[in-house]
Order: C-alpha cells, then sequence, then structure tokens
C-alpha cells in the first residue's frame, strides 16, 4: 500500500492545507469576524436607540396627553367664567331696566299730577267765571223763585256740560 498513498504529497497537502488556514485566519476571518462584530455592534445600538425613541416617545404622549387634560380643564374653567359673566351682565342689565322703568313710571306719575292739578285750576278757574257770570246775572235782573230756580238750573247745565 505504499505504493498507493504517497507521504510526502499527504504531508505537503496538510502543510499547504494548514499555511491556507493561517492566511485565511490572519487576512480573511480577522476582518470578517471584524465586520460582523461592528454590524452586530450597530445593529444592538439601533435596536437601543429604537428602545430609547419609543421611551421617550411614550413619555412625551403621557406628557402631551396630560397637558390636554389641562388645557381642556382651562377651557372649560373658562367657559363656566364667561357663563358667569353673562349671567352677572343679564342681571345687569335687567336691573337697569327695571330702574329705568320705575324711573319712567314715576315722571308718568308726576305728570300725570301736573296735569290733574292744571284741570282743577282750569275748573276752579271755570266755576268762578260761571258763578261770576250767574252773580251778574242775578244783579241785573230781579230775582223771585221762579228766576232763581231758572238760574240754578243753568248753571248746573253749564257745568255738566264742561264736564
Amino acid at each position: 500500500m505504499n505504493g498507493l498513498i504517497d507521504f510526502s504529497q499527504v504531508l505537503t497537502q496538510i502543510l499547504g492545507f494548514l499555511i491556507l488556514l493561517w492566511a485565511m485566519k490572519k487576512f480573511a476571518w480577522g476582518p470578517i469576524l471584524g465586520t460582523l462584530e461592528a454590524r452586530r455592534q450597530k445593529i444592538a445600538g439601533e435596536f437601543a436607540a429604537a428602545e430609547k425613541a419609543q421611551v421617550d416617545a411614550a413619555e412625551l404622549k403621557t406628557r402631551y396627553e396630560s397637558e390636554l387634560r389641562g388645557i381642556d380643564a382651562q377651557a372649560r374653567q373658562r367657559i363656566q367664567e364667561a357663563v358667569v359673566e353673562g349671567q352677572r351682565a343679564a342681571a345687569e342689565i335687567k336691573s337697569q331696566a327695571q330702574h329705568d322703568a320705575q324711573q319712567r313710571l314715576e315722571r308718568a306719575t308726576e305728570d300725570i299730577q301736573r296735569e290733574r292739578e292744571k284741570a282743577k285750576e282750569l275748573l276752579k278757574e271755570q266755576v268762578v267765571a260761571l258763578s261770576m257770570r250767574t252773580a251778574e246775572k242775578i244783579l241785573r235782573t230781579k230775582i223771585d223763585d221762579p228766576a232763581q230756580r231758572k238760574l240754578v238750573g243753568e248753571f248746573v247745565d253749564e257745568v255738566s256740560a264742561l264736564k
């Protein structure tokens, strides 16, 4: 069997294979493994950055939601303040209108009273004038009982006509 296997050739092939392994390890495996390790670290860093971004986004979402709740509360409070202010203004307007109506009523009452006094004065003047005319008629004519009754009747008719 010596003739079938050439040990020098096997030994040369083993030696060549070992040299190839050493060269591959020195020139190929190191850079390939370094590149793979760098890529692995880069991917791990991107995952960490993505997780951090996700956490930051969740915190930001929570903060924005709390701010929105605060804004909603402020909006409701401002609406309530506006309603209260509107009710106060309505009450003030109503009070002012009632006050104005009361003043107008008082002025109208005073005007009516003045007109009544004027009417009384006018009636008094007319009664005086009628009395004067009646007295004048009485003084001009001799009065007997039928004449006196006639004059009083005329006086009453004149006063009734003036009313």
